[in-house]
């Protein structure tokens, strides 16, 4: 493999008689992971993990407990239990972020730079549903894709914003317990899996990254609750965008420390306090992931706690008028009762919102969305038409079994069947049916007489069972 060669004179510098270890780990295979979904995994056939692991003979992942290896050949991203979102394909050294993190159930989470959505499913994975988690991505494209994976993971608590985090930070002054800021960067720990990122990269490029890296940072800090975590990342190995922007943020934000973990998750190296600039300060608790003392892509990680000092501590001013007709909010609360009676948590909400002919559940914690660019208000329930209203994919996508009024159990034949957009001849009961397969909800169908009538958005409908990595 061609890398820069300023880059690599940079590398042998930093490494001395490493390099060539390191150098040697780009003619190497990478390493390619899936993290299973805890919100579509408890609603699924008991052992259903067990199974993926042997169907695709996986091992795990040390630094992250719901994550695994994967050989390319097994391609599990042609699988419908991908598009069921009962995993993520996500780059292995990536998952460490959420894991140090540690977001709880119940939570304010903020996820700063969040497309495509790895980070922030992983997130909304082990917060369990419970909470309040934002997800933002200043480039609407980006955002696009963001959204539509939190979709298909099935998470129900989660906004998906299209900010700048200056814009953010005056709307949610110290409001997060938690904040991930996975910053943009020259890309140098992709260089084995991204060609573009290899032909972009220039020495000035670093020191564009770093200016930014260290704005977002700052914004970051201000919407961090006092004793809140911060988790700064990148996947870079440029001193100037990691130890260099911690040392340049802690400077200037004394009410912020990197946070000494009790142990080393397996696999992660310590950082290297050589490489900062303030010899005082030593950054001796950041971490990184290098390709060849590990199996995963170049990742750098610094945990950093908000001294819990007298603080502001902000709540959210409620959302006001949210549905106005009466009449829609009637249909909707019918068509809730109808189709997922046991869905307890949707019924009998106060914070149901029109967005267009859209209608969402909006968490509570987020509070009004005046003024801001939102790509998804929470959880899509139904589409408003003529005279009724429909039930949305993702409100399919949010339920299981336990839920649904009428589900429909789908081989894994007929699994693919129905993704492609092909009705399903099945006798039941006339109406809307969760379609699942092994427990796992795919979609909607509408029951008339023997024939599923299918549902599946045209949008995501497939001939194959093709995936990219995020």
């Amino acid at each position: 493999m061609v890398l820069p060669l300023e880059f690599e004179d940079k590398m042998k510098q930093l490494l001395g008689t490493e390099y060539s270890l390191f150098r040697d780990s780009y003619e190497k295979q990478r390493a390619y992971g899936l993290r299973i979904n805890y919100l579509k995994e408890k609603g699924a056939k008991e052992g259903i993990r067990q199974d993926v692991i042997s169907m695709f003979q996986m091992e795990p992942v040390p630094w992250a407990k719901d994550g695994y290896y994967y050989r390319e050949e097994c391609r599990p991203g042609r699988h419908p239990y991908h598009y069921a979102g009962l995993y993520y394909i996500q780059e292995p050294s990536a998952m460490a972020v959420a894991a140090l993190l540690d977001p709880k159930p119940g939570e304010r989470v903020l996820d700063l730079c969040a497309a495509p959505g790895g980070k922030s499913s992983h997130i909304a994975s082990m917060m369990m549903g419970e909470g309040f988690l934002l997800s933002n991505e200043i480039h609407p494209a980006r955002g696009k894709i963001l959204s539509q994976n939190m979709e298909r993971m099935g998470a129900g608590n989660v906004v998906v914003s299209n900010e700048d985090s200056g814009k953010l930070a005056k709307e949610f002054p110290e409001f997060f317990h938690k904040i991930v800021v996975d910053a943009p960067c020259s890309g140098e720990g992709m260089f084995r899996k991204d060609e573009t990122a290899r032909k972009e990269w220039s020495p000035d490029h670093v020191t564009l990254c770093a200016k930014r890296q260290l704005e977002i940072l700052d914004n970051g800090a201000r919407m961090l609750q006092p004793g809140g975590r911060l988790v700064y990342s990148t996947c870079t190995f440029s001193p100037e965008e990691n130890e260099q922007t911690i040392e340049s943020f802690l400077e200037s934000h004394e009410d912020f420390y990197v946070e000494q973990q009790d142990s080393v998750p397996d696999g992660l190296s310590q950082g290297r306090p050589e490489w900062s600039k303030n010899e005082n300060l030593q950054l001796k608790n950041t971490f990184r992931i290098w390709p060849h003392l590990a199996e995963g892509e170049g990742h750098f990680l610094a945990v950093l706690r908000k001294k819990d000092c007298e603080g502001k501590k902000s709540v959210r001013q409620e959302e006001k008028g949210i549905i106005k007709e009466k009449a829609i909010l009637k249909g909707l609360k019918e068509l809730l009762e109808q189709i997922c009676p046991e869905a307890k948590e949707l019924l009998n909400r106060k914070n149901y919102i029109q967005f267009g002919y859209q209608i969402y559940l909006l968490p509570e914690d987020m509070g009004t969305i005046k003024g801001m660019k939102i790509l998804r208000p929470g959880l899509h329930l139904g589409s408003i038409k003529k005279n009724r209203i429909e039930p949305a994919h993702g409100l399919a996508m949010y339920l299981d079994e336990t839920k649904a009024a009428k589900v429909c159990r789908l081989s894994l034949e007929e699994a693919k069947a129905y993704l492609r957009g092909e009705s399903i001849q099945k006798p039941g009961e006339k109406g809307w049916t969760l379609m699942t397969l092994e427990g796992c909800s795919l979609g909607w169908a509408k029951q008339s007489g023997t024939i599923l009538k299918n549902h599946y958005p045209k949008g995501l409908r497939i001939m194959g069972f093709q995936s990219q990595e995020g």
